[in-house]
């Protein structure tokens, strides 16, 4: 990754994305957002999943899926909200940077 803080924001609205559609869990948003060049570890990623069920954008559930415990995330209220919100800033943003071409 170019910088991790430049493009960390980037990273939290794409899961927050995500689980505005669908039920996330780790694995599956790693390999979308490997699909998009982001190669987050564990390491990474769960502590921004944490992070963004502390803040109150996710919840999560655990779910047993071929015999195995899965954490699942989905959006909250607060995090649909939250992401409407951002989606006019990054809108506005990208209007900005690409006025010029």
């Amino acid at each position: 990754m170019l910088d991790r803080k430049l493009l960390g924001g980037l990273v939290h609205l794409h899961i927050l994305h995500h689980a505005c559609h669908e039920p996330i869990f780790g694995v599956g948003i790693m390999e979308e957002l490997a699909r998009h060049g982001y190669k987050l570890s564990p390491g990474t990623l769960y502590p921004i999943l944490h992070g963004l069920e502390k803040t109150g954008y996710l919840i999560s559930s655990e779910q047993m899926v071929e015999g195995r415990i899965r954490r699942t995330y989905v959006a909250t209220e607060a995090g649909m909200s939250a992401l409407v919100f951002a989606k006019t800033r990054v809108r506005e943003l990208y209007q900005e940077l690409f006025e010029e071409e």
